[in-house]
């Protein structure tokens, strides 16, 4: 399993995209930065790129290298090899390599123009996300054969998840304005990864008087360290119940 990790980590490290990938969170990062006077301005630029960038890459790219690797993948379950780590060491590769991208691109310059908790939450933040796009990637590669399709999908739940759903959410909000539902809207903000992510941002810089009453709601769940603390669970469910379904299906998949 070793031996697979090592071997995707840098087959993966030394690919273009991944190159332009991170020369190009480097390059943004110190440009945002540079730019702005305060530093504070600078990490809520760099906010929208996390939050959207940085899972588009994530899924679209390791959709692409699982369907890429299938004769590799073949080999590998030809082998006395378990395929529980052969996915494994998979994912592990895959998120791996998405998280030091992550942390060469972003990290660097927030480490030295912005080394607050702010900062390291948005660090935090990215590396999550990342991890959880990839698992939800391998999931959905796993689950449709056809490349093009599989491909299709991925976009779709990525567009899901940065677009949609925040329309679906203020659809609710508007319908159901007469009644106090922003405390269910905690509830429901838990089935988007990058909604929980932006509010640990947003509130960590307090800027949650900017969201009203319900900013006030989500200050009083998301900023207790109970809330911290489920926020961090539901993004920790929100990496491991994609991989362990998506482990299953490779388990039983007839390749």
């Amino acid at each position: 399993m070793k031996k697979i990790i090592k071997y995707i980590i840098t087959d993966i490290l030394r690919n273009k995209i991944i190159l332009s990938y991170t020369a190009f969170l480097l390059a943004i990062s110190f440009t945002i930065f540079s730019l702005e006077d305060n530093s504070t301005k600078g990490l809520l630029s760099l906010l929208n790129i996390v939050l959207i960038i940085v899972p588009l890459i994530s899924i679209i790219f390791s959709t692409i290298y699982i369907y890429n690797s299938a004769e590799f993948i073949e080999l590998l379950v030809s082998q006395p090899l378990q395929r529980k780590k052969i996915w494994l060491g998979l994912f592990t590769g895959l998120a791996g390599s998405f998280t030091i991208a992550f942390l060469i691109g972003a990290g660097i310059p927030i480490i030295l123009f912005e080394a607050t908790a702010v900062g390291f939450m948005i660090l935090a933040v990215g590396i999550l996300l990342s991890i959880i796009f990839v698992a939800i990637a391998m999931f959905a590669a796993v689950k449709i054969r056809d490349k093009a399709k599989g491909i299709g999908v991925t976009i779709l739940l990525w567009l899901y998840f940065s677009l949609l759903f925040d329309g679906i959410v203020l659809f609710l909000l508007f319908q159901f304005s007469d009644y106090p539902i922003e405390k269910p809207m905690i509830a429901v903000s838990m089935l988007n990864p990058i909604d929980i992510g932006r509010i640990l941002i947003l509130l960590k810089m307090d800027v949650s008087a900017l969201m009203g009453y319900t900013g006030a709601v989500f200050k009083d769940f998301f900023g207790t360290t109970t809330g911290m603390v489920t926020s961090f669970l539901i993004l920790a469910l929100w990496m491991i119940c994609p991989l362990l379904i998506s482990l299953r299906k490779f388990d039983r998949k007839d390749l």
